[in-house]
């Protein structure tokens, strides 16, 4: 998968809004104001830090351990850095996304919860 088919992915979800927070290079994606997932836009290989399960989160870097690694910069227990251009299948890259964002919703506040499901 691409950059531009993860972008139009995740815009493709309810809720989301894509944004630069913090420098005009890393691109972050969050539902409801809350992130899910963001990668850098400067880097020679395209790769996505995605939350996880934390039940799931070693089992995944076990399975894939040259695609899945612990999240780059950010907390390793709730982040995988995903590499997405190293042979991983699109709908396996695409349930990881889901999965993130699902994460994200859960958390949401029953308000937050209740525009969504409006959008």
């Amino acid at each position: 998968m691409n950059v531009e088919t993860f972008r139009d992915y995740c815009l493709s979800k309810k809720g989301v809004e894509e944004t630069f927070p913090f420098d005009e290079e890393t691109l972050v994606f969050k539902v409801m104001g809350k992130m899910f997932a963001l990668t850098g836009l400067d880097e020679d290989e395209f790769k996505v830090n995605l939350k996880c399960d934390p039940e799931r989160i070693i089992q995944l870097r076990e399975d894939h351990p040259d695609n899945i690694l612990p999240g780059w910069h950010m907390s390793k227990k709730h982040w995988n850095t995903v590499l997405f251009e190293n042979g991983m299948e699109t709908n396996f890259l695409k349930e990881l996304i889901d999965h993130s964002y699902d994460l994200v919703v859960d958390k949401l506040t029953k308000k937050d919860k209740e525009i969504l499901l409006q959008l």
